[in-house]
């Protein structure tokens, strides 16, 4: 019931995605990114004062829903300013740097859940919320003019949407690298705490070294761009990386629990860096498929980005919830599932991308 508690945050993320796209086409970028941080900050008190597995699923899914706003309006933001080449440039910047509070997170997480139990971390969030909707406010320019907006057919954006084959294929790598990302959140903790002893702290600490890998893959991929190197010839580099790193997991789990178990700390260690790998890859893929997905929708970027964003957090969500269900209290399923997911990537990226895209 807890790792669910993840699935409904992923959904509510996936509605909100569905709805400040469209709404921030109309108003402007910024007044929908403060209203859905309120939004946020009221989900992370609820979180707070829960006092039962259902209270707490409600507030994620409220907490989600304005959440979800770093995602979509972030990516308009982003779309709005930058184009052609210098995008996929961007969008390597930005994965690097959206290392850095999914590694620290952890860390800060994990402090705060063994000195003062974990609903306290939802406080902390709610204070952090209050100093970035103040710097929000202060710094973010608006990126969409008033003269730029106007209502947008949400139904015929999404027909569109629906029959681009590039788009589909792009937005099913986005869910599955995510869907692993998530999916180790979800499951690590029982990995690394519960079977191999980790305490919180340790475990969260584990997150640093993650997130410099995803950073040196973002760094990678703009060194990649600065060579002529195309987005997805970009995005096959880091999916065989991730097929490469899962196969090679998996493999290690599989003679571990079957054939001769390993010391402890050999399994700590091939655990993180295997995910330091994966994570590496990841933002190679993911940056570049975010960058090349809506390209040809910028006459309705804010829908199309919430369209998008939508259907790519529908499926993190069942991605996720998949790893849940198949939780068996030992250390294959995650290694497991990771190389089921690299494998569906690399049969996505093989029947519906084109090799010529820039």
């Amino acid at each position: 019931m807890v790792e669910y508690t993840l699935t409904i945050y992923l959904f509510g993320f996936a509605i909100g995605t569905l709805f400040w796209g469209k709404l921030s086409d109309k108003f402007g970028r910024k007044p929908c990114i403060l209203a859905g941080l309120v939004i946020f900050s009221l989900g992370c008190m609820g979180c707070y004062f829960s006092s039962s597995i259902e209270m707490l699923m409600i507030s994620r899914l409220i907490q989600a829903f304005g959440g979800s706003i770093g995602s979509v309006l972030g990516q308009a933001v982003c779309r709005d300013a930058f184009h052609g080449p210098s995008l996929g440039k961007a969008y390597a910047s930005i994965g690097s740097a959206l290392a850095l509070f999914p590694s620290l997170g952890p860390v800060i997480g994990g402090v705060i859940a063994e000195n003062f139990g974990w609903s306290s971390i939802f406080l902390f969030l709610t204070g952090f919320t209050l100093i970035l909707i103040a710097m929000v406010s202060i710094k973010l320019p608006e990126t969409l003019p008033a003269n730029n907006r106007k209502k947008t057919a949400i139904l015929e954006v999404a027909l569109s949407l629906m029959q681009d084959k590039r788009v589909i294929g792009l937005g099913c790598i986005v869910a599955a690298c995510n869907g692993i990302l998530f999916s180790y959140f979800a499951e690590g903790s029982f990995y690394f705490i519960d079977l191999l002893g980790l305490s919180p702290s340790m475990y969260g600490a584990s997150f640093i070294m993650i997130g410099i890998a995803t950073m040196l893959g973002g760094v990678f991929s703009k060194r990649l761009h600065n060579n002529q190197h195309s987005s997805t010839a970009i995005i096959k580099y880091g999916l065989a990386i991730m097929g490469f790193s899962a196969a090679l997991f998996s493999m290690i789990a599989a003679f571990h629990h079957h054939i001769l178990q390993l010391d402890t700390s050999v399994m700590v260690t091939i655990s993180i860096v295997s995910q330091m790998c994966l994570s590496f890859g990841i933002c190679m893929a993911t940056s570049n498929a975010l960058a090349l997905a809506l390209t040809d929708y910028k006459h309705c970027i804010g829908t199309a980005s919430s369209l998008f964003g939508f259907f790519y957090y529908c499926l993190i969500s069942l991605f996720t919830l998949g790893m849940g269900m198949l939780h068996n209290g030992t250390l294959l399923p995650m290694p497991l599932y990771f190389l089921t997911l690299s494998i569906f990537m690399l049969i996505v990226q093989k029947l519906m991308l084109r090799t010529d895209t820039a």
